[in-house]
């Protein structure tokens, strides 16, 4: 143990000391105020381009109905259509309502505008077609032109304390977010250990270092210490990241609702940091041990991508869900089973822990973390303590079952 102890303080200290981790640990906070500050900027300084529409309608249904916006200014050119299109500037609009309903209304500029655009002006055609149609019917539209809604809603959660309020936004911020960030971070810090261990076997180091320490010791003092880096500067970043936008919100753009938004989401976070926590070390524990067989049983870098996509392509495919359905059906058959593999759960349940997880799943998917990342640091070791010695032997999956079946 104390032997291990060791290789965990070296691995740790030496990583900790280095100019590459100062720097990304203080330049990450510093870029996460810049995007608060960049976000209250443009939230607050909103100018959004005006847009001049030159409609030309050859129906005469809508001339003179469209009512002039912030963005949108509507004017009615004695022209053709060619002509307006030949006279258009980059922010100018030509809209063409042809006679016949073989054609589509269409909507012409210079360059390619926002989807805004041509959806409020189509909502707007809308509304001026069940305008006349109700008017026809003999329905008199004054009053219906004075009613304004403003109707928003809370939403908030049944619990056993009483209805608690949420918020949604934030909820899926948190679940995407958990997810990036475990999906980059595995890979991140599990690549660092798999090249330390190609960096010792090249450099035959460890031959000396097997010597004096059995290579499981090695390997798990290795994998834990990157390990505590990992989690350092992940401590690091969110201590600073907090400091760095309650710095933030004392000047005057702190009054912005997003960045109120992003303050309140950071802050009502602490269940979901230990979460996190968990997935992520249990996590790294299980690809880290995989990463190390890898580096261990070949001599380049080069050698590893073989290996290396059937490993991670559980953690792909989960993540690339998370971000297209997992986070829309949190609770669907498919999030809950992906949420227990061991495999798979690191992502999976960092989407759907912010929208509440039963109990009895989460008990499960954690005690299963457990078994799986201890299931495969067994293999991995197997493979690790033959594979460490090994040179200049092309390796395949095949070698690699052979080398866990060796006696001592």
């Amino acid at each position: 143990m104390n032997k291990i102890l060791l290789i965990i303080q070296r691995e740790y200290i030496t990583r900790v000391r280095k100019r590459a981790f100062i720097v990304m640990t203080l330049l990450v906070p510093t870029l996460i105020g810049g995007m608060y500050a960049t976000i209250a900027y443009l939230a607050k300084n909103n100018n959004e381009k005006v847009h001049t529409i030159n409609v030309v309608d050859q129906t005469n249904r809508f001339k003179r109905k469209f009512r002039d916006s912030k963005v949108l200014k509507f004017q009615y050119p004695q022209k053709s259509i060619d002509e307006v299109k030949k006279s258009l500037t980059d922010d100018d609009l030509a809209l063409y309502i042809p006679t016949s309903k073989k054609d589509s209304v269409t909507l012409y500029s210079k360059k390619k505008n926002t989807l805004n655009v041509s959806d409020d002006i189509q909502q707007r055609m809308n509304d001026i077609v069940v305008s006349d149609s109700l008017v026809k019917m003999g329905v008199d539209t004054t009053p219906l032109h004075k009613v304004k809604s403003n109707v928003v809603i809370k939403t908030a959660e049944i619990t056993d304390r009483g209805d608690q309020s949420t918020n949604i936004g934030s909820a899926y911020a948190l679940s995407f977010a958990g997810a990036v960030l475990i999906y980059m971070s595995l890979f991140i810090y599990g690549a660092q250990v798999m090249r330390g261990v190609i960096e010792e076997k090249t450099s035959r180091i460890i031959e000396v270092i097997v010597s004096s320490v059995k290579p499981f010791q090695l390997m798990a003092g290795k994998i834990i210490g990157v390990g505590l880096v990992g989690l350092t500067q992940f401590a690091l970043w969110i201590t600073l990241s907090y400091l760095a936008t309650k710095m933030f919100g004392h000047d005057g753009a702190s009054q912005n609702g997003t960045v109120k938004f992003l303050q309140t989401m950071a802050s009502s976070a602490v269940y979901e940091l230990l979460c996190f926590g968990f997935y992520w070390l249990t996590g790294f524990l299980l690809y880290s041990a995989l990463f190390a067989a890898v580096g261990s049983a070949v001599d380049s870098e080069t050698e590893t991508q073989q290996f290396m996509f059937p490993i991670t392509l559980p953690l792909l495919f989960t993540y690339l869900l998370s971000v297209s359905y997992l986070f829309q059906a949190p609770d669907s058959p498919l999030a809950v089973w992906l949420s227990m593999i061991p495999f798979t759960a690191p992502v999976a349940m960092m989407v759907r822990i912010p929208f509440h997880v039963p109990d009895w799943q989460l008990a499960i998917s954690m005690a299963l973390m457990i078994i799986g990342f201890i299931f495969t640091t067994y293999i991995a070791a197997r493979i690790y303590r033959v594979g460490i010695l090994m040179y200049g032997k092309k390796t395949s999956f095949k070698e690699l079952a052979k080398w866990f079946f060796y006696k001592e």
